[in-house]
């Protein structure tokens, strides 16, 4: 289950890895492109997108201290991953 701003490193794909819903503690980015095409496989991405959307929504509204705006730099991934090819 996503849990919007739970984490930083929660990453929702829909359709794939068409749209992607990247967590942050303090945003929450959407990437990608996603076509909701008139069929079975668009409604299932369609609801995926509004469970999403939702529940963003939802913790937006139960959080009664929010601040007009967060600063603007991104949330920070912890850590460094060495590369596997060297």
């Amino acid at each position: 289950m996503f849990k919007p701003y739970s984490n930083d490193d929660d990453v929702l794909n829909i359709q794939g890895d068409a749209l992607s819903v990247t967590n942050g503690s303090s945003r929450i980015v959407l990437n990608g492109s996603l076509e909701l095409t008139k069929d079975q496989r668009g409604l299932k991405a369609a609801l995926a997108l509004k469970q999403a959307v939702d529940a963003i929504v939802a913790t937006l509204q139960a959080d009664g201290n929010l601040p007009a705006k967060v600063k603007d730099e991104p949330d920070a991934k912890p850590g460094v991953v060495d590369n596997p090819f060297k």
